[in-house]
């Protein structure tokens, strides 16, 4: 996966429909923000590695006890996969993700002093760590726009909202980063990401009766005709 993306081409009549649609996210959900629990950059960067696949929630329950045993970054570097496995059992792919934290905690250690690095070169380097991830974190707990966080609620609603015509994850925030401008990236996500869980769900979808999604979606010209 290429570590640096340039934004696709597009109108200004494509970015003018998008500040629009940016504003109207904006009013219906003024406080969307990451729904990951993490006091610290290295425990979002842990909770981000175990949302993969997995329910934010399920990962929300399961990092209180996770985080108290493995207070910091050296502790984590200093377990085994094992010592980690009993605190995500109830998360998917929990072996896979329990070896990815030690040796990502091992390698912010060695390469890092510890930290959590400011850069997308420098995520990628870890285990575990995609777009996506480097995406949270970077956003998140540094506040630096490097890209649009594409999780499958902002693919779905960006495909509906005719705002790419790609299912490929990298096309997919190409498309956003050229639409959006760059100080709006990474709560873009968190408003699509919102009004997917409330509203244009992948199942069971009320765009028909939401304003929004009357404007914006294609779903919802489908639900009314």
């Amino acid at each position: 996966m290429p570590q640096r993306i340039t934004p696709a081409r597009k109108t200004t009549a494509q970015r003018k429909r998008a500040a629009q649609l940016l504003a109207a996210l904006h009013r219906r959900y003024p406080d969307a923000r990451c729904a990951l629990e993490a006091s610290a950059p290295h425990e979002l960067l842990i909770a981000t590695i175990l949302s993969a696949q997995a329910t934010d929630a399920s990962v929300n329950k399961a990092t209180p006890a996770l985080f108290k045993a493995f207070p910091t970054v050296a502790a984590f570097a200093a377990a085994t996969p094992e010592a980690i496995e009993p605190f995500v059992r109830t998360i998917n792919f929990w072996r896979n993700k329990s070896r990815a934290i030690v040796e990502a905690a091992r390698a912010l250690e060695q390469n890092f002093a510890g930290e959590v690095p400011r850069s997308m070169d420098a995520l990628l380097t870890l285990r575990g760590v995609a777009r996506k991830t480097a995406n949270v974190v970077l956003g998140n707990a540094f506040g630096m726009q490097e890209g649009v966080v594409v999780d499958t609620h902002v693919a779905r609603l960006a495909k509906r909202m005719q705002l790419t015509r790609h299912t490929d994850p990298v096309k997919v925030e190409r498309d956003l980063m050229a639409l959006f401008p760059p100080r709006s990236w990474c709560q873009l996500s968190h408003l699509l990401i919102a009004h997917g869980r409330a509203v244009c769900k992948a199942r069971g979808a009320s765009c028909a009766n939401d304003p929004i999604c009357r404007r914006f979606c294609s779903a919802a010209r489908v639900v009314r005709a």
